[in-house]
């Protein structure tokens, strides 16, 4: 039995016991710098202020944004999980307003050279994850590197930052075509969004997407969606030098009122919900299917 196989038994059984599912969302960028992971913090801030129960899952290896815009700084990582036995919840540190945050740490770079006793204890460590939290963030490196678009490829639901330099947009662009080519990627299986960062006004926003999707589908015969915008704004910009997200930070800014309306409208559309909450598990057994 190959470890894609058993992920995938796994997640059978679990539907059969009836445990609940977290929705998973990746948030990704064809480049550094474009405040990928200001997004993902600040989307977890307002999500668990509206309710849910969030987790932010530190895919980047080698950085520590998240980490340091929380205040957490763990003490173990996934890779205590595969090679030290811990439990996953073990390795979990606490945010602010209690969000959880699990750091990727150097496990993200062993997860394709898994035995199949380590396979299995990450299957088990996993399914505690759909029972600790409604909403998983996974923020992953920038740029096109394998993990980056492994992870990408396996989840239901991604978000891309970009803004209107034109290097980011290129950037994006070619993030966007190396997941089209690539003939592991399901795309009728994953819905990618695209979310303007640093923008003058709404309708840069509308405009930065729009240039997106006229290449995507022209090129790629693809299709993306748009997620919304972030207002360039002063108090986002102070908040990164303290270290805090700016919805927290500054909670009545424009820039903060932004991340809540996309949140919210995130939660709230119902039916992209009910299609991507297929759990972590599922998202895991995606990428070991793409790995196999």
């Amino acid at each position: 039995m190959d470890q894609a196989e058993m992920l995938r038994n796994a997640v059978k059984l679990k539907k059969q016991v009836n445990k609940p599912n977290a929705r998973v969302i990746t948030v990704t960028s064809g480049k550094g710098g474009v405040g990928k992971s200001n997004v993902a913090v600040n989307l977890a801030v307002q999500m668990q202020r509206q309710g849910k129960r969030v987790l932010v899952f530190d895919a980047d290896f080698g950085l520590a944004n998240v980490e340091v815009m929380f205040g957490a700084i763990p003490k173990y990582n996934l890779g205590d999980v595969i090679y030290h036995g811990k439990r996953i919840s073990e390795i979990i540190s606490e945010g602010p307003l209690g969000i959880g945050f699990i750091s990727g740490g150097t496990g993200i770079t062993g997860l394709n050279n898994l035995s199949q006793e380590q396979v299995a204890y990450m299957i088990q460590s996993l399914n505690e994850l759909d029972q600790l939290a409604d909403v998983i963030i996974i923020d992953t490196g920038a740029g096109i590197s394998n993990h980056v678009l492994e992870f990408v490829m396996a989840s239901p639901e991604v978000l891309l930052i970009t803004t209107p330099d034109p290097s980011s947009l290129t950037d994006s662009y070619s993030l966007l075509k190396a997941l089209y080519k690539n003939p592991k990627f399901r795309r009728q299986e994953t819905k990618v969004s695209v979310l303007a960062n640093r923008v003058t006004s709404a309708g840069e926003g509308r405009h930065v997407y729009e240039k997106l999707q006229s290449v995507v589908t022209q090129f790629l015969q693809g299709e993306i969606f748009y997620a919304g915008m972030i207002p360039q704004d002063s108090a986002l910009e102070r908040a990164v030098r303290q270290q805090q997200p700016v919805s927290i930070y500054t909670p009545a800014s424009k820039s903060a009122r932004a991340f809540e309306m996309i949140a919210s409208n995130i939660l709230n559309n119902e039916q992209k919900q009910e299609k991507a909450s297929l759990g972590i598990s599922q998202l895991f057994s995606n990428f070991w299917k793409h790995n196999d």
